[in-house]
């Protein structure tokens, strides 16, 4: 079902889904309107304000499309509660979904242009179950300064001995900018409790949408989590943005081969639990982010 939520008349239709599980109650909620082009800078963050959900998704197509692409094309506006961020996974799989099924095709291509730059989203489906899977802009990673990553461990009330001495901190993008840190065992991921004002400071100082805390499960298995305090939100369910970004941060450090299939956990300690499936590939730099989004009902 849908609700009716605008700044601006007439109202567009905001539909609710959740993203990285087959479970309205799991993964990570997003809005998405998919007509947003009545809507202005104004009303765009109101309507995410009110919704709540990390992200809301707003879609304005092209027309014509790009030239040299036979998918539809649409420029995507992601905005918080509190701010707009340059891209935002799961959003992104949610819309796309949302697309595919308005289309009533159940599968199709779509190229997004975000405030990141494009993002091509490819819908399939998986027993019935529609899946995304998004291509990343060229992603980056640098180093994390030592007093930022002791900022970050003060207002996240962690110590030094405590983290993964095999996954170092880094600055990750891919289309956001994630401080990945990573705790040694899975007890230390489990217990977060922190700082938000601290650590929202630390995030607009660098830049950062959110900051990924992991720990490594298995050689491609990793539990992760993600406070997001610039957005308004205490701690994000599902993140493909960051998700993305963690792919290009285990390719630079060496943790994976170069053509890789990572599973990343998230939410289930917020009892929001979600998949996030990561792939890399030998000689393309990008990083494929997917998973299943399910239509929240009213």
């Amino acid at each position: 079902m849908t609700t009716n939520d605008s700044a601006a008349s007439p109202s567009p239709e905001v539909l609710r889904y959740a993203a990285f599980t087959t479970d309205p109650a799991g993964g990570n909620p997003a809005g998405v309107v998919l007509d947003a082009a009545g809507l202005d800078d104004a009303a765009m963050p109101a309507i995410a304000a009110r919704l709540g959900y990390s992200e809301t998704a707003f879609l304005t197509a092209r027309n014509p499309g790009a030239p040299g692409t036979a998918e539809p094309v649409y420029d995507v506006r992601y905005f918080a509660p509190k701010a707009e961020v340059p891209f935002c996974g799961h959003a992104t799989v949610a819309a796309a979904v949302a697309l595919a099924e308005r289309d009533g095709t159940g599968a199709g291509g779509y190229l997004f242009a975000t405030p990141a730059g494009e993002v091509p989203v490819a819908v399939d489906t998986v027993g019935g179950v529609p899946r995304a899977t998004l291509t990343s802009v060229a992603p980056h990673v640098e180093a994390a300064g030592a007093d930022d990553v002791a900022e970050a461990l003060a207002a996240l009330d962690w110590s030094a001995d405590e983290l993964d001495a095999d996954l170092p901190p880094r600055i990750a993008f891919a289309g956001a900018r994630h401080l990945v840190i990573a705790a040694a065992t899975r007890d230390r991921l489990a217990r977060l409790d922190y700082d938000v004002p601290r650590l929202e400071a630390l995030m607009r100082r660098l830049g950062l949408t959110t900051v990924q805390l992991v720990r490594r499960a298995s050689a491609d298995v990793f539990h992760v989590r993600d406070p997001f305090p610039v957005g308004g939100v205490v701690e994000d369910p599902a993140t493909g943005a960051a998700a993305a970004a963690f792919g290009a941060y285990a390719r630079e450090l060496g943790l994976v081969p170069a053509t890789s299939v990572l599973t990343l956990h998230q939410g289930e300690d917020m009892g929001r639990p979600g998949v996030l499936t990561v792939t890399l590939r030998e000689g393309d730099e990008r990083v494929r982010v997917s998973g299943t989004a399910v239509r929240i009902p009213a």
